[in-house]
C-alpha cells in the first residue's frame, strides 16, 4: 500500500480512538458514586452484568488508550519520514551573477542640453 494511504488510515483510527476515550471517560462513574447505591440506586449496575459497568468500561478504556498511544507512535513515525524526505531534497543554492553594467549616455551641459544648470550659489545645502 501507499504510505500516504496508511498514514490516513492511522490518522482516522487515532481520531476515533481519541473520541472514544472521551466518551468512555464521561460514561464512567467516580469512586464516590457507589455510596448512592445504598440509598436505593442498587439496580443501576445491572445493565452491564453482575460485574457492573466499571469493569467493562475500564477494560474498554484501557484497550482504546493503548490503541491511541500506538497510533500516536505511528503518526510520529510518518512525520519523521516526511521531515527526512524534505531534508534530503536540500536547499537550492543561490547563484549570484555579476550585475550587467549598462552604458549610460554622457551628460551634456551647454546650450542644447535639457538639464538645467545650477550654479554653486543656488544650492539649498547650507554651508558650515
Amino acid at each position: 500500500m501507499d504510505l500516504e494511504i496508511i498514514e490516513t488510515l492511522v490518522l482516522v483510527v487515532h481520531v476515533l480512538a481519541a473520541l472514544s476515550i472521551i466518551g468512555l471517560v464521561l460514561l464512567q462513574q467516580g469512586k464516590g458514586a457507589d455510596m448512592g447505591s445504598g440509598f436505593g440506586g442498587g439496580a443501576s449496575s445491572t445493565v452491564f452484568g453482575s460485574g457492573g459497568a466499571g469493569n467493562f468500561l475500564s477494560r474498554t478504556t484501557t484497550t482504546i488508550a493503548i490503541t491511541f498511544f500506538l497510533t500516536s507512535f505511528g503518526l510520529a513515525f510518518f512525520a519523521k519520514e516526511k521531515s527526512i524526505a524534505a531534508r534530503d531534497l536540500g536547499i537550492p543554492e543561490v547563484i549570484q551573477q555579476m550585475p550587467i553594467r549598462a552604458e549610460l549616455p554622457e551628460l551634456r551641459t551647454g546650450v542644447d542640453s535639457e538639464l538645467p544648470e545650477l550654479e554653486i550659489n543656488d544650492s539649498e545645502i547650507p554651508e558650515n
